[in-house]
């Protein structure tokens, strides 16, 4: 009796957690109107309604529908937002997410879908359905990293991104544990149930994690293709334990395949690969062996690096018949085609024996916006009750930003600017913005917005602010004086009061206190300016008659000039020394480039003496102006055919643009027929000369190089989308990568780069690119994009981790270009052959995998498939 109770307690705890199990089980019907109970599995479906409030839904049209959450599905917009499904979460536990996707529209085949899917911030896959009649099926295993995580759907290439189903699993405690999973996801790539009874998936309730086991008698392209002859299938009714770390399901394990001529083998494609992958094989004997008998065999994995054969034995193993063995490895690189054979070892009676396998890829987290930043937002979000601020899609900033919100570049994403302009918002400025140390602009104009303005006073790099026209109040604090960056103060009608900070009134930055009655200016600034404003007028008189004297003679000086092609007299330049008198005007009436008189270039380069260099441009030399300063003086040629005025469009384009990662003009030159341009000075020569020279290399390792390839893409993400209109820079080569005193890069001789119109998506072109650097698509349709400079990139990459030249001279065998060798090798999984001989054991591996995914990812063939 005693022992009876026993069970009954055992069997009731295993139906209480079977029960909470499911009730922890999340399944949404994306697009379905109502809840309902699916008969197949017992399980509840829910409406997606409670969950998102954007897209629409269609009906699937086709008569093959394979389960009820397939008859509709929810679409969204193409455009340039995400838009994303909030699940809540555990924190710290691990889970199994789960999307599917059933287009069902077979004649719409011009317009198949292809979009991006992503988990949080980190890209989880691309969807791309070539079978209008498959369900395909993407699966996340992840370790909470907060109480909800975010399923989005964006950046549509083809058709438009939809959903079908959205589901998420709990897991067991020792369920999919990496050593690595708080910096990567689990993608799975393959879960294969072995001599399945039948070609449909085995999930819950077979399966009480409701994992989806794909069956080997599923039939498509590339799936467990070359199987080896005499192979069979078995089966058993009998129980099998399987009750160890990763709890496969007793039915998978009572099914296996067996080679009975002393051989299994498989191959089959891994979708996402090469990458890094965890890996697991299930085994149990479930046939019944006689004494004498023995099954041993050896797993061999022909095509993978540094793999070193196992025999196995599954009963010693396992310790007896019907009992799981599941060895794994933890962190193995495999290729985008998996070969494996087992093969019978000679003392062997009986042929080997495959239960199951998993495999899942390690996909690299990427960091969402900064945690703090984000709890800003948020309060903005609470405060607007229109709902038009759409604060629910989403990071902030990947992979697509926010409409109202302006990120940095970096890792994590900081918020740079905010831009609440006119959106109803209610309440106090939230007092957690003295956080947002990387905020530039801040604009909370025509709200409702109430009380004092919170402490800013390490807002260091705040550029604007605009709070005008709302209902704010208090005294205006004296910080904004000590901001070193303000440029713009906007408080007018308000109803701020007191005395002004006479530090907010010494002309430091625009300053607007218009329309706040209770503001008064202090008493020691209203007697000064009796005084000031008579000299000031009198002054600005003075000004004024100095301006037109000035407009006067140059219109005569212009009259006097034949046309813009004649040559620039000496008179029109100055010495260096008051150089910013004279300078290039845009037509904005700014000061955009000093003109440098020609004896004075002479002077500073010692007569031309110290050649460094040559370009497309003509000869570079060594120069130190009288202040000091070291300059690179670039000298035409003489074989341009810039006209005056051409030359003087490109010198004021170059002086706009300003970052860190490009070399900055200083000055310009155009005197006796000369055209000179004036650069900053870098030390440490081009990047081709460091990376070539056999002992120079040496000194360069695997982080400068990581800095080096940053430095360079920063530069060119900033010619791509923060000139305007943006800038093709068509000669993006190791030569044209300068290096510092600090060693850190910086983009140039983006002189003769192409403007490209925000409305237009290429420019034709006559060539200007590097042999070896230039994307071959170009040479189809004589079109220049943005993509045309990120090809090249990607072959900087590839001499960054290599070493090698983009084109071998010396030699014409299969390696001579430097992209078809390192396909190759990646496509390969043979990563560490890429690597420069000089960098061995300095690197770490996920690292070069990194830089190699972007480099191959880079140099695609067709420009669709390079990622900027």
């Amino acid at each position: 009796m005693g022992f009876f109770n026993s069970w009954l307690v055992l069997l009731f705890l295993l139906i209480r957690t079977a029960l909470a199990q499911i009730e922890e089980f999340v399944s949404i019907d994306c697009g379905s109107k109502s809840n309902y109970s699916d008969s197949n599995t017992s399980l509840a479906w829910v409406s997606d309604a409670a969950y998102i409030r954007h897209g629409s839904v269609r009906e699937v049209q086709t008569e093959n529908i394979i389960s009820p959450q397939y008859k509709v599905y929810r679409f969204f917009p193409t455009n340039s937002r995400k838009y994303c499904y909030t699940l809540s979460t555990a924190e710290r536990r691990r889970y199994l997410v789960r999307a599917t996707f059933f287009y069902g529209d077979s004649n719409s085949a011009s317009s198949y879908p292809m979009f991006q899917l992503y988990l949080d911030s980190t890209q989880w896959a691309t969807i791309t359905i070539n079978d209008a009649s498959r369900v395909y099926v993407e699966e996340l295993i992840l370790r909470a990293q907060s109480t909800s995580v975010q399923v989005c759907l964006c950046c549509a290439s083809t058709g438009y991104p939809f959903i079908s189903t959205l589901e998420l699993r709990p897991l067991n405690l020792s369920m999919y544990f990496t050593s690595y999973e708080d910096n990567f996801f689990l993608k799975v790539a393959a879960r294969i149930n072995f001599g399945a009874l039948s070609a449909h998936p085995l999930r819950y309730p077979d399966d009480p994690y409701d994992r989806i086991w794909e069956s080997d008698l599923n039939k498509r392209q590339n799936y467990l293709v070359g199987m080896a002859p005499g192979t069979k299938r078995i089966s058993t009714n009998k129980t099998v334990k399987a009750d160890l770390r990763e709890f496969p399901p007793v039915k998978v394990m009572q099914t296996a395949v067996v080679g009975t001529k002393g051989s299994l083998s498989y191959r089959l494609d891994l979708e996402g690969f090469p990458g890094y992958a965890r890996a697991y094989a299930y085994f149990a004997e479930i046939e019944d062996l006689g004494q004498a008998e023995v099954r041993k065999f050896t797993m061999k994995q022909p095509n993978i690096v540094g793999y070193k054969d196992v025999i196995l034995n599954i009963v010693e193993n396992a310790n007896g018949s019907y009992a799981l063995y599941e060895p794994s490895y933890m962190n193995i690189s495999l290729d985008f085609v998996l070969s494996f054979l087992l093969m019978k070892t000679p003392d062997s009676t009986r042929g080997p024996l495959l239960n199951a396998i998993e495999i899942s890829k390690y996909v690299q987290i990427i960091p969402k916006t900064d945690i703090e930043d984000a709890a800003v937002l948020d309060a903005f979000c609470s405060m607007s009750s229109s709902g038009e601020l759409d604060c629910d899609n989403g990071d902030p900033c990947i992979p697509a930003t926010w409409e109202w919100v302006t990120c940095s570049s970096g890792m994590p994403p900081r918020i740079e600017k905010i831009v609440l302009s006119h959106k109803n918002l209610k309440g106090l400025i939230p007092a957690e913005i003295k956080q947002m140390d990387q905020l530039e602009e801040l604009w909370l104009d025509g709200n409702f917005l109430s009380g004092p303005i919170p402490d800013m006073s390490i807002l260091a790099r705040l550029k604007i602010m605009h709070l005008e026209n709302n209902r704010l109040s208090g005294e205006l604090p004296s910080y904004f004086g000590d901001l070193p960056n303000l440029k713009e103060l906007y408080i007018q009608n308000n109803s701020f009061d007191g005395e002004i900070p006479i530090v907010l009134l010494t002309g430091k930055f625009l300053f607007n206190y218009d329309g706040n009655p209770g503001l008064h200016l202090p008493r020691k600034h209203k007697k000064n300016l009796t005084i000031v404003l008579p000299a000031t007028i009198g002054a600005f008189i003075v000004i004024i008659l100095l301006l037109l004297g000035y407009l006067w003679l140059h219109q005569r000086k212009t009259q006097q000039t034949k046309s813009d092609s004649l040559c620039i007299t000496s008179k029109s330049s100055v010495p260096y020394s008051i150089a910013q008198t004279t300078s290039l005007v845009n037509d904005e009436g700014r000061d955009v480039a000093c003109c440098i008189s020609l004896s004075t270039i002479e002077e500073a380069t010692g007569g031309f003496c110290k050649q460094i260099g040559v370009g497309s441009y003509g000869p570079v030399y060594y120069g130190k102006m009288r202040d000091g300063k070291e300059v690179a003086v670039k000298v035409s040629a003489g074989i341009s055919n810039h006209g005056t005025q051409q030359f003087v469009n490109e010198v004021t384009l170059l002086s706009k643009i300003h970052h860190k990662s490009l070399v900055s003009l200083i000055g310009y030159c155009q005197e006796e027929c000369n055209k000179i341009l004036v650069y900053e000075y870098m030390h440490n020569g081009s990047l081709r000369d460091l990376i070539h020279d056999p002992v120079r290399k040496k000194g360069l390792n695997w982080l400068s190089r990581l800095l080096i390839a940053e430095d360079a893409a920063k530069g060119l993400t900033y010619l791509h989308n923060g000139c305007n209109p943006s800038i093709i820079h068509r000669d993006i080569k190791t030569s044209n990568i300068l290096l510092d005193i600090n060693m850190r890069a910086k983009v140039s001789d983006f002189g003769l780069s192409r403007q490209t119109e925000s409305s237009l998506t290429h420019i034709s072109t006559i060539g200007r690119g590097t042999i070896g650097y230039v994307d071959p698509e170009y040479f189809a349709n004589q079109q220049l994009t943005d993509k045309s400079d990120v090809y090249s990139y990607g072959v900087v990459l590839l001499e960054l981790i290599s070493g090698k030249k983009p084109i071998s001279v010396d030699n014409y065998d299969p390696d001579w270009n430097i992209v078809h060798w390192a396909r190759s090798l990646i496509c390969k999984g043979d990563i560490t052959s890429l690597v420069d001989p000089c960098l061995e054991g300095t690197f770490k591996l996920e690292s070069l995998w990194r830089m190699a995914e972007i480099a191959f990812l880079s140099v695609q063939i067709h420009g669709l498939q390079a990622k900027k």
